[in-house]
């Protein structure tokens, strides 16, 4: 079934402060103060610290207060809010996108594919479910920077209606990201939203950022943000996506698969 209404999207292009959840809370919250009319704001992956490989004492639980901090921007600005951040539970760490609903309910999914080349699979546990969200009755599938690289377990079996990828991807790998977050749009006839931080991280390396919006053709890019900050919001409607389905119905022949 296809959504019923349109979806107002922004999304946040920053540069993290490293290892500092308050001052980046800060910046997002005065970032977000810029936005006039939306349902769903996206922040990067590892929001609040930068992509640190050293989870120990950046961690909070679930009822700590950067989940808190999400749930009282959520609600006061009656907006879906996401972004990751690291979560410690039951003597675990996550790389964890947490979702918060205007009413400040709250859904999750943990990072599937870790980077290995960055010892994030040493330092964190590894998700093992996809997690779609009914939101407004969109259908979202959102996912971390690594997982872009993984099209089986992207793939669109759920009919889902929109694809989120939160990310902390090098400059030096702009080319792929690009690319794939096109591929990505093509290949599951869904909205392809990539969220990408910039700047320079403490460990040195860049971020050019690159987020975009790819529709469900995966044409031309709808907006991309490089080399700089950026806020930007784009209306997703669904009209868009019955015309691409109607014209073009390629998912009905998909092959069936399980994934261990």
């Amino acid at each position: 079934m296809l959504p019923q209404n349109s979806l107002h999207i922004t999304a946040i292009q920053a540069d993290l402060i490293w290892e500092n959840p308050t001052e980046n809370q800060k910046q997002f919250e005065n970032k977000m103060n810029q936005i006039e009319n939306t349902d769903l704001v996206v922040l990067p992956e590892m929001f609040t610290t930068g992509f640190s490989m050293n989870p120990q004492p950046l961690a909070e639980p679930m009822n700590g207060p950067s989940v808190q901090w999400m749930i009282q921007q959520a609600k006061e600005r009656k907006i879906a809010l996401t972004g990751s951040i690291i979560i410690q539970e039951n003597n675990q760490f996550f790389n964890r996108l947490i979702w918060v609903f205007p009413n400040g309910e709250i859904a999750y999914y943990n990072k599937r594919h870790l980077f290995g080349m960055a010892g994030e699979d040493k330092s964190y546990t590894a998700g093992t479910q996809k997690k779609i969200i009914n939101y407004k009755s969109w259908k979202i599938c959102p996912l971390i920077c690594y997982d872009l690289r993984f099209p089986v377990w992207i793939r669109n079996v759920e009919d889902y209606h929109f694809l989120i990828f939160v990310a902390n991807w090098p400059k030096k790998r702009a080319y792929a990201w690009n690319n794939l977050l096109q591929a990505r749009a093509i290949e599951n006839q869904a909205f392809t939203l990539g969220v990408n931080r910039f700047g320079t991280d403490g460990n040195g390396f860049e971020y050019s950022g690159n987020s975009a919006l790819y529709g469900p053709e995966g044409n031309e890019p709808w907006f991309h943000i490089e080399d700089k900050e950026g806020l930007i919001s784009f209306e997703l409607k669904p009209e868009e996506l019955l015309r691409v389905k109607n014209n073009f119905p390629f998912l009905n022949d998909r092959d069936q698969f399980q994934i261990n």
